[in-house]
């Protein structure tokens, strides 16, 4: 498996990240990373995407861009170079196996992505880890959404949640989940390979962490629905503050209660309950 990374150069960076990566989401790209010149967004090679710049000619902003294929052999070498540890206030540190463990932080989670993201470099990933220390995970029973390297399913597991269950639609990111969990010590979280279909037949959950992107919460989030208790908390982000009515919207029609939003720059979350 490869990976194909756009790397954007955005002048002025805000609005023009902003509408560009609102775009790719609509070609398929479901990763995204900011940077202080604008943004890299990815998507797996199988996909066959190509982002054509003739057709996206905006007159507020102006962009360039370079296409990398970023190898799987690859991933890690380019990752262990440019990565540093994560803090979340003074709640949380995420860092790698080479680093050292940190001190005066209420929890720890040691990452090695491989080919999966969430790191907890991005600012969803880090709106996400705040909420869910505002909330009570005791005993309770938890879906992480997209897991990609497992980290919020993880976390759940050490804010006390007993029965965790991850699913990622990547091969990839499923096998790296799996080997994170281990290496924190949360080896009784369930990972699965698949989609939204994969929660067909289970029981409900009482917490559902959804960190993904706008197109597939706007599609799931019924499904999501239908797959919590009564009362149970939906955490959403991957998502732009300027689409949070929208989401609400969804929400709303699916039974669901807003609660609670943050940001991070122009990146939202919110958490919604079941009624």
């Amino acid at each position: 498996m490869s990976y194909k990374a756009y790397h954007f150069n955005v002048a002025p960076v805000q609005p023009g990240s902003e509408i560009l990566i609102a775009h790719l989401s609509a070609l398929g790209f479901d990763t995204f990373e900011s940077n202080e010149l604008g943004f890299t967004a990815f998507i797996d090679e199988s996909a066959e995407v190509e982002f054509k710049a003739e057709e996206y000619v905006f007159d507020d902003f102006t962009y360039s861009f370079k296409i990398e294929t970023i190898e799987q052999s690859n991933w890690n070498q380019e990752w262990e170079k440019n990565f540093e540890p994560v803090y979340v206030d003074h709640l949380l540190c995420i860092r790698a196996p080479f680093h050292s463990p940190a001190q005066g932080y209420a929890q720890e989670i040691v990452i090695m992505p491989k080919m999966s993201f969430g790191t907890g470099h991005h600012q969803t990933t880090r709106l996400m880890c705040k909420a869910m220390f505002a909330q009570d995970f005791k005993n309770k029973r938890v879906l992480d959404m997209g897991c990609g390297t497992g980290i919020l399913a993880i976390l759940a597991s050490k804010l006390g949640a007993t029965d965790v269950t991850g699913i990622d639609i990547d091969a990839w990111s499923a096998e790296n989940s799996k080997e994170n969990c281990k290496t924190n010590g949360c080896s009784e979280i369930l990972i699965l390979q698949g989609d939204v279909t994969a929660l067909q037949g289970e029981k409900p959950f009482d917490h559902i962490l959804a960190n993904i992107n706008k197109n597939i919460l706007k599609r799931d989030i019924p499904l999501y629905a239908k797959a919590m208790n009564n009362n149970g908390l939906l955490y959403l982000s991957g998502f732009f503050v300027t689409d949070q009515e929208e989401l609400k919207e969804v929400c709303t029609r699916s039974g669901l209660d807003f609660l609670s939003s943050d940001q991070e720059e122009t990146w939202a979350m919110m958490v919604l309950r079941k009624k």
